[in-house]
């Protein structure tokens, strides 16, 4: 199956050297390269890409108002975005995490985590990489902040899931440090997925972080 990608940002280097290495991927296929956010939106609903990859800062409309435009809460069928962002604008990047990016990107990562990127938000996985969500998130994390209590408790097997994930380990580790399958792993996010009302698991690492399960 070939991944559809559309790329969305302001410099024309960034687009430009972004096409040409998903190009050449034999699994992808960029259907669009926009400068700005406004024809980001427009050409995602047009076109539909399998991921669409936003830059923070554009002309027209930020990355945050086309991933919640994309990809937010009451959208039907929302899409899969992956946020570009050059680390220092936290603020923006936890806007968008909000606004239901499933993933993100350093702009200076290179070609391998650029694939990899796209091909995990492709799959429906959240994360990028463990350091750089790692990374991302503690850079989000505000003590002040704080994260409300779910109404339902997470058990304490959830916690341990939890955590894992908030440490930027995949389900196929997270088993493995468990000692448990693979299903038993995706039914435990998905009980907490529910608990936090959250929608991926980008959510639920911030939401460790937020409320102290993981320092």
């Amino acid at each position: 199956m070939t991944i559809r990608v559309l790329i969305a940002d302001d410099q024309q280097l960034v687009r430009t050297g972004f096409q040409m290495i998903l190009d050449a991927q034999p699994d992808m296929e960029v259907v669009a390269a926009v400068a700005d956010g406004a024809e980001a939106v427009s050409e995602a609903r047009r076109l539909r890409p399998d991921v669409c990859l936003l830059d923070i800062r554009m002309p027209k409309l930020d990355g945050l108002e086309v991933t919640r435009a994309l990809a937010g809460p009451g959208v039907e069928n929302p899409m899969r975005v992956v946020i570009v962002t050059t680390f220092d604008l936290d603020e923006y990047v936890y806007g968008a995490l909000r606004a239901g990016a499933i993933g993100f990107l350093l702009k200076d990562s290179g070609p391998t985590l650029l694939i990899e990127a796209v091909r995990a938000a492709a799959g429906g996985e959240a994360l990028v990489s463990p350091s750089v969500t790692v990374r991302l998130l503690r850079h989000l994390s505000r003590p002040e902040r704080g994260a409300p209590a779910p109404d339902e408790p997470l058990t304490e097997r959830e916690l341990d899931v939890v955590r894992l994930v908030a440490r930027g380990r995949t389900n196929q580790e997270v088993a493995a440090e468990l000692f448990v399958s693979l299903s038993t792993v995706k039914t435990h996010l998905g009980s907490i997925q529910a608990k936090l009302g959250v929608r991926n698991r980008v959510e639920i690492a911030a939401w460790a972080w937020e409320s102290g399960v993981v320092r």
